[in-house]
C-alpha cells in the first residue's frame, strides 16, 4: 500500500510540474488602440524595447525581507523580461513589419545619457529621439508573491496547481511624434513554481501575438 501511495505521489508531482507553466484563472485582456493607430504604425521602421519597470510585492511580507535586495531583484527581473521579449521577437522577426533595436544598444544609449534608472521622468518622444527610433515599447510588470515555493510544491502535488503569485503586465507603444500613445495591452497571469522571466515573456507574447500591432 505504501509503495502505491509513493508511486501516486511521484506521478502526481511529475504531472503537475509538466503543466506548471500553464496559467490558472487568468483575467481577460484589455486592449487600447488609438483611432489612427494603423496609420501611425505604418510609418514605423525601427522600434526600441525599453527595460521593464518591474515591481515585486508580497501578500505577507517574509520575516527575512530585505528592501535593498528586493529592489535589486526588481531591476534584475526588469532587464530579464526586456531580454526575454527581445529574444522572442527576434526569433520571429520575419512575422513583423518593423525591426527591433538591439537591447544592448538601447540600454547603452540610455546609460550614456544618464537616464537608465529614471526612465519614468523622460517623455516617450524624447526617448525616441535619444534612441533614434520611430517608437518605444514601454512595459511594466507588477508581481505579487502570494505563497511560498514549498507551499506551491505541496499544492502542485495535491491539486495540480503550483501557483506562487500573480503578475500584471502592461505593454504600450508610444510614437516619436509628441510621444502619442498608439497601443496598450494589459493582462494578468498566475505564476507557477517553475516560472522565470523567459517563460513569462514566452507565454505572454503568445497571448499578445493575436493583438500585437506589428505582426504582418
Amino acid at each position: 500500500m505504501n509503495s502505491i501511495k509513493h508511486f501516486l505521489t511521484i506521478t502526481g508531482l511529475l504531472i503537475s510540474l509538466s503543466v506548471s507553466a500553464q496559467m490558472f484563472g487568468e483575467s481577460s485582456k484589455q486592449v487600447y488602440k488609438a483611432n489612427n493607430y494603423k496609420e501611425i504604425l505604418s510609418t514605423h521602421q525601427n522600434v526600441a524595447i525599453l527595460p521593464f519597470k518591474a515591481t515585486i510585492s508580497y501578500k505577507r511580507l517574509p520575516k527575512n525581507f530585505n528592501a535593498e535586495a528586493n529592489t535589486a531583484d526588481e531591476k534584475k527581473l526588469g532587464l530579464s523580461m526586456q531580454e526575454g521579449m527581445f529574444t522572442y521577437l527576434l526569433r520571429k522577426s520575419d512575422k513583423y513589419s518593423v525591426q527591433f533595436q538591439d537591447i544592448q544598444r538601447t540600454n547603452a544609449l540610455l546609460k550614456q545619457k544618464g537616464i537608465f534608472d529614471n526612465l519614468d521622468e523622460i517623455l516617450p518622444d524624447s526617448l525616441c529621439k535619444i534612441l533614434n527610433v520611430d517608437a518605444v515599447i514601454k512595459c511594466t510588470y507588477a508581481y505579487e508573491k502570494t505563497g511560498s515555493e514549498a507551499g506551491a510544491i505541496v499544492s502542485a502535488v495535491l491539486i495540480g496547481n503550483g501557483k506562487t503569485g500573480s503578475g500584471g503586465l502592461t505593454m504600450q507603444i508610444n510614437d516619436k511624434k509628441q510621444g502619442e500613445l498608439v497601443w496598450r495591452f494589459y493582462k494578468e497571469m498566475n505564476e507557477s513554481i517553475t516560472s522565470n522571466a523567459n517563460e513569462i515573456m514566452d507565454r505572454m507574447m503568445r497571448k499578445v501575438s493575436r493583438n500585437f500591432p506589428y505582426e504582418k
